[in-house]
């Protein structure tokens, strides 16, 4: 290889350029649902990364679009645990929290095993996002 097209290549090594996840997005819908108080249904878009994470879309939606918001910890042992979505929280004293379900394109609803930390979505799968009374 000669200095000239040596020192191209490096150059271009040294550019930055848009992270690979960002070349394959899969589309996926975020439904606000509230069983305590039923208020209004709430429907947002985004999209995650080609096998990333739940967590990851929330926050591409997050920093897009107006009207979502939400907040999480994480905890040492299990990693996110989501704490309110577009200002309303969780509280251990009146028993309630926030319920994550997922309804599938044949719309088989599930409850995932894991959190938004771990939940790998699917094309058109339905996130539900859903406040509740335990």
């Amino acid at each position: 290889m000669t200095p000239a097209l040596l020192s191209a290549a490096l150059l271009l090594l040294l550019l930055p350029g848009a992270p690979a996840q960002d070349a394959n997005q899969t589309p996926i819908s975020i439904l606000v649902s509230n069983s305590v108080t039923n208020a209004p249904n709430k429907t947002f878009t985004t999209s995650v990364s080609f096998r990333g994470i739940l967590l990851g879309g929330m926050r591409r939606l997050q920093d897009s679009q107006t009207g979502f918001t939400f907040t999480y910890t994480e905890d040492m042992n299990y990693g996110p645990f989501l704490e309110s979505v577009n200002g309303l929280a969780g509280c251990q004293k009146e028993r309630t929290y926030w319920e994550l379900l997922v309804k599938k394109p044949n719309n088989h609803i599930l409850r995932p095993d894991v959190g938004i930390g771990c939940y790998i979505p699917s094309a058109s799968d339905v996130i539900i996002l859903n406040f509740k009374k335990y």
